[in-house]
Parts: C-alpha cells; sequence; structure tokens
C-alpha cells in the first residue's frame, strides 16, 4: 500500500486552504486527489492586508472543525510534524520569511502563488532551496487548467506561434499591480509559450490593463485583466492553421484539482514547474508592473 503523505499547511488566510483540504482529506469528492492528508497547520495572517485578517479565523476554524487538522503555533512546527508542505499564505510578502522557517526541515514544498513580491526575494527562495537540495514548485492553478492543458497538448493546427490569456484583475495594493490576480493569466501565457520573454509593455485603465509581453524567438503573447465586463478566464491559443478559443469555464473539474494533482508528483519525487521559469514569471510581472507606472517598454 502507497503511504498517504502527512501534508502540513502554512497560511490559512485564503479559501485556497479549504479547497485544497476538501480535495485531499475527503476520498467521497467527487474531484479527490489522493496520496496525502492535510493534518497539521499554522494560521498565519497578514493584519495590514483586509483579505487576509479577515478571513483566517473562520478558515481555521473550519479546518480545526470540519477535518480535524491540528493548529499550531509556528510555521516551523508544522515543518517538523508533517512530509510535505503546502505554503499557502495570500500575502506574497511573507512568503520569503516563511520558507526561510521551514527550509532546514527539507520537507518538499509547494508555494501558491506568488512565490514572492519581487525578484530579489524570489531568487532568494529558490536559492535556499536549491542550496538544501528542498523539492520546490511554485504555480497558478490556472496553469494547469484542464481546458488550457488540452488546448496546448493539440498540435493538429501547427506551431505555436502566440496567445491571448484573459480574466479578472482585482487590484490588491499589498500585492502590486499584477501579483494578486493577474498572476494567473501570466502562468497561463508561459504554460503556452513557455520561457523566453525578453520586453514587456503595459497598457492600463480603470477597468482593464493589457500587458504585452515580447519573446526572444519573435513570438508575442498578450495578458488582459478585466475589472469590468466578463470575469471568465480564457485564452486565445495561436497556432500556424488556426486558433483555439480556451474556455476555463467549460470544465466541470476544478483547476485546484488539477493543480493539486501535480503538487502530489513533485511531492512523490515527480516533475515540477521549473523554477527557472517561475523566476521568470514573477519577473516578467515585475517588469510589468514598472510598465504600468510608466508607459515605456521594460526589458527583463
Amino acid at each position: 500500500m502507497n503511504k498517504v503523505l502527512r501534508i502540513g499547511m502554512i497560511g490559512l488566510d485564503t479559501s485556497h486552504a479549504v479547497e485544497f483540504t476538501k480535495l485531499l482529506n475527503d476520498p467521497a469528492n467527487p474531484y479527490h486527489v489522493p496520496g496525502g492528508k492535510v493534518v497539521i497547520a499554522y494560521p498565519g495572517g497578514s493584519d495590514d492586508f483586509e483579505l487576509s485578517r479577515s478571513r483566517v479565523e473562520g478558515f481555521t476554524n473550519k479546518l480545526r472543525d470540519d477535518f480535524g487538522v491540528e493548529i499550531v503555533d509556528s510555521p516551523a512546527a508544522v515543518a517538523a510534524a508533517c512530509d510535505a508542505i503546502l505554503l499557502e499564505s495570500a500575502d506574497g510578502r511573507v512568503h520569503a520569511e516563511q520558507f526561510r522557517q521551514i527550509a532546514p526541515f527539507g520537507k518538499p514544498v509547494f508555494i501558491d502563488k506568488p512565490l514572492a513580491v519581487s525578484s530579489k526575494e524570489a531568487a532568494d527562495i529558490a536559492a535556499l532551496a536549491k542550496s538544501g537540495g528542498i523539492p520546490l514548485m511554485s504555480s497558478s492553478s490556472l496553469r494547469f487548467a484542464e481546458e488550457v492543458t488540452r488546448a496546448l497538448a493539440d498540435t493538429s493546427k501547427g506551431a505555436l506561434l502566440g496567445a491571448d490569456c484573459y480574466g479578472p484583475m482585482a487590484l490588491e495594493p499589498t500585492q502590486p499591480g499584477l501579483f494578486w490576480y493577474g498572476i494567473h493569466m501570466v502562468e497561463m501565457l508561459y504554460a503556452a509559450l513557455g520561457p523566453g520573454c525578453v520586453r514587456v509593455t503595459a497598457f492600463t485603465q480603470d477597468a482593464h490593463d493589457v500587458v504585452v509581453g515580447v519573446w526572444a524567438d519573435g513570438r508575442i503573447g498578450t495578458v488582459r485583466g478585466n475589472r469590468a465586463g466578463s470575469f471568465g478566464f480564457g485564452a486565445q491559443i495561436h497556432r500556424e492553421k488556426g486558433t483555439i478559443a480556451v474556455d476555463v469555464a467549460a470544465s466541470a473539474k476544478p483547476f485546484y484539482a488539477s493543480l493539486l494533482e501535480r503538487v502530489m508528483e513533485m511531492f512523490a519525487g515527480g516533475p515540477a514547474v521549473r523554477l527557472e521559469e517561475t523566476l521568470e514569471v514573477i519577473r516578467f510581472i515585475e517588469a510589468a508592473n514598472e510598465s504600468r507606472e510608466t508607459g515605456l517598454p521594460v526589458r527583463l
């Protein structure tokens, strides 16, 4: 019988904490992800971030009362008592410090989006993981949404020439620019085009943002973030012989489940999103945020 991993969770200030626990801990869930169970957690929370401060108590109570998760008072206490870690804190500003606290335990770690809110902190996390031999992955769940995966696997229309990805883009002052919601579309874009972007230019209005990225091989990809109109996620995947439209909502399978399947593979020693690509995602967002402020192209 395969071992069921004891999973620890850090940061209960996001709905992801509850949704991931449902998928892992409830075998009756139609999209149950086997192989691990959330058994211990540290609530965390950021006082200056309203969506964190206002939700952490309710989500903590739900994990403890509905799923029997043990609640402890530090990230280190979680790391000491589990086999693998889901670092879920909604506030990307705290990820580097929380990772520093758990890195000495050497457990595999998934850090929910964003890995960090600056290239420097993202690089610090990656360097610490590399020096300690710690398996590490960070990703938005939209990267692995079933309809995105299906469209990218369909090569019948030839080589991939570009992609336009869209979705909701609420702004959160503590998570600058695209780091809060825009990252979902950036991850979809990188799932399509891979690394290699050399410059970005952002256009911003009250209701919308558009970011244009130019890749080293000449391909162009765009991100459209909406604060009015449609709030669905989707994309147009452009190939030599036609364009494939992607509507993420067309699949009944939650993208959280698709992401967790990949995370569990990583926990078991399988492949993960390459850290080099994740670092470029963070730099893309950083550059896009700079371009939002200046209106000028920014090189990565």
